[in-house]
């Protein structure tokens, strides 16, 4: 597995582990926070670099399944590394953590090209294989806990355009569920919450959680471009600005069924998320 440090591969890794299955996890920094953590899961910890294709392959030895999370997309060689160390190792099957635009023919931003193009190496591989693709996670709404914690107004772009966020905890189960059970093969997933809702919803809920009125108001295309431009690079921004556009385009978006059929109950709601997580803000 890779990308033990981000939200899904680490829970996933850790509900794995807690139901008996073997779970070996490739990490850069075995001597990391969250190489430590997950090792406490029982989880073995593999040190391996992507650009250090030996360390691939002897960390894929003996391993059936392969969940791939890309952390940075824009670098495909990322996800070529990956699928060439999976066919040489004996890999049978993969799973691929894509982007919920990248089945959008409208969608031709870098982010959700080079996905497409991570998905693209997978079939083709020659190995069996399962996509998810989830909606945005109800977790970026981290990023607006500076603001919440210092009792300043919460600014967003687009503010009313409908979403699907869904929780990385479904998304993690969904994948825990593909990697360790038949049944998937060829398949492709569109992971979604079970609810529409705004930006401006979403800012409401986190209040509720908290028990307090989080003041919010809307930015312009402009002015997001200029906040993210101070955190992201150039393409990053580009999409992000695209992926508003399009959300605000839309009109509608409808929430999926595969959470449910998948995992036999509803996605979680963004209510329950900003509970279960009230106290990161």
């Amino acid at each position: 597995m890779t990308g033990a440090t981000g939200t899904v591969g680490g829970a996933t890794a850790r509900r794995l582990a807690a139901t008996g299955e073997r779970v070996r996890v490739l990490v850069r920094d075995p001597d990391g926070a969250a190489a430590n953590c997950l090792a406490a899961t029982g989880a073995e910890i593999r040190q391996g670099d992507h650009g250090d294709p030996p360390s691939l392959r002897s960390a894929m030895r003996d391993v059936r399944s392969l969940l791939m999370v890309n952390p940075d997309p824009l670098r495909p060689a990322h996800d070529e590394a990956l699928v060439a160390a999976a066919r040489q190792s004996g890999v049978t099957h993969l799973v691929k953590l894509s982007v919920g635009g990248a089945g959008d023919p409208l969608a031709r931003d870098a982010v959700t090209r080079a996905h497409r193009l991570g998905e693209e190496l997978v079939r083709s591989s020659g190995l069996s294989w399962t996509l998810l693709r989830p909606r945005a996670f109800m977790s970026n709404a981290l990023q607006w806990r500076r603001a919440i914690r210092r009792g300043e107004v919460v600014r967003v772009w687009p503010p009313d355009a409908p979403a699907t966020p869904v929780d990385p905890r479904d998304v993690a189960a969904v994948a825990a569920l593909v990697v360790s059970a038949p049944g998937h093969a060829g398949r492709t997933y569109v992971l979604t919450g079970s609810e529409l809702l705004t930006a401006r919803d979403q800012v409401r809920s986190l209040g509720d959680a908290l028990g307090t009125v989080v003041s919010f108001a809307p930015l312009t295309r402009a002015q997001a471009a200029r906040a993210w431009a101070e955190r992201h690079p150039k393409a990053v921004v580009t999409a992000l600005l695209e992926r508003g556009d399009r959300q605000i385009a839309r009109g509608t978006c409808r929430v999926g069924p595969a959470v449910h059929r998948l995992l036999g109950r509803e996605s979680n709601t963004f209510s329950r998320w900003a509970r279960d997580h009230a106290h990161l803000f």
